[in-house]
């Protein structure tokens, strides 16, 4: 047994104690908590999955791979979600860095209005968020009147779709920037600015190398937030068939067709998204620990120097 250096003062010995004990449960505890956490995420998570390929391919292979491809409406789903899914991507980018950039790098009026405003979409469901689009840009909408006389069409086309994803998918980029943006400072760009690089170089040469792990890793939870899009989407897209319809819309409308066929071929589309969510979680699972790996080694340097 180790004994407790005397010099020690008594406040380091009664935490050092306690954290001891506080570790030390007894083993019914940490196996009951264990199990609780495991059971609670095979029924949530793990028995659904699973229960999404067994019907996909209860019928083999070959059928599966004809309830994707044999069928143009869900063919052209699937191409219009990865239409729809870049433009959202794409915007909330630039829209991010832009936003992160101002409320990290500058004290105005605003500002914490601005930021509340990045987490809007947080607080409003989506359905709200598409009926807020219809009236916007509805028949009857601020702007329809204007768009239906210049033969503009933006609800039930992919405009919309673009639109409300957009939204929907607005405060993963920014969120992911500001909290990166703040911890790494000013100050090697503003050493940039002072050795001649202009705002571009700057940019390029000092920022984005900077925030490149949490830039990626706000647009991987975008890209997936974006694909199984459904209440704002099936709000503004009209749900016309081999036209409107996204992925997570077009297995909606297979699921309420009522026979074994469009039955099967539903949980087909359903697991192709969830296969695109798994690989989405095993990118992130990597850039997390990438992210580790770099500031450890960042933290070694610094103490190396």
């Amino acid at each position: 047994m180790h004994s407790i250096p005397k010099n020690l003062p008594t406040a380091t010995v009664v935490s050092t104690s306690r954290g001891r004990s506080a570790q030390e449960d007894p083993w019914w505890v940490r196996w009951t908590l264990i199990s609780l956490s495991v059971l609670v995420l095979s029924v949530l998570v793990i028995l659904p999955v699973a229960n999404v390929f067994y019907h996909a391919f209860s019928n083999g292979v070959v059928a599966y791979w004809n309830n994707l491809t044999g069928d143009r409406e869900t063919l052209h789903a699937i191409q219009l979600t990865l239409f729809v899914v870049p433009i959202a991507v794409v915007a909330n980018v630039i829209f991010g860095v832009a936003a992160a950039w101002a409320i990290t790098r500058f004290r105005f009026h605003g500002r914490t209005i601005l930021t509340t405003m990045i987490d809007l979409p947080f607080a409003i469901s989506p359905v709200v968020a598409g009926l807020m689009f219809v009236l916007l840009f509805g028949a009857k909408g601020y702007f329809g009147p204007w768009l239906q006389q210049h033969n503009i069409q933006i609800l039930n086309a992919w405009p919309a779709i673009a639109l409300v994803t957009t939204f929907v998918t607005l405060p993963f980029v920014a969120r992911e920037l500001i909290p990166v943006m703040e911890a790494i400072g000013s100050e090697e760009e503003i050493a940039a600015i002072s050795l001649g690089a202009n705002g571009w170089q700057m940019f390029w040469r000092v920022t984005i190398p900077n925030i490149k792990w949490g830039l990626l890793y706000g647009v991987i939870l975008c890209n997936a937030r974006a694909m199984g899009e459904f209440g704002a989407v099936y709000v503004v897209c009209g749900r016309v068939i081999g036209k409107t319809e996204t992925m997570p819309i077009r297995v909606n409308t297979l699921f309420e067709g009522g026979t074994s066929e469009t039955y099967s071929s539903s949980f087909a589309v359903a697991s192709l998204l969830t296969m695109l969510a798994l690989v989405t979680l095993f990118i992130k699972i990597a850039l997390e620990h990438k992210t580790q790996a770099d500031l450890k080694e960042a933290a070694k340097t610094q103490q190396t120097e």
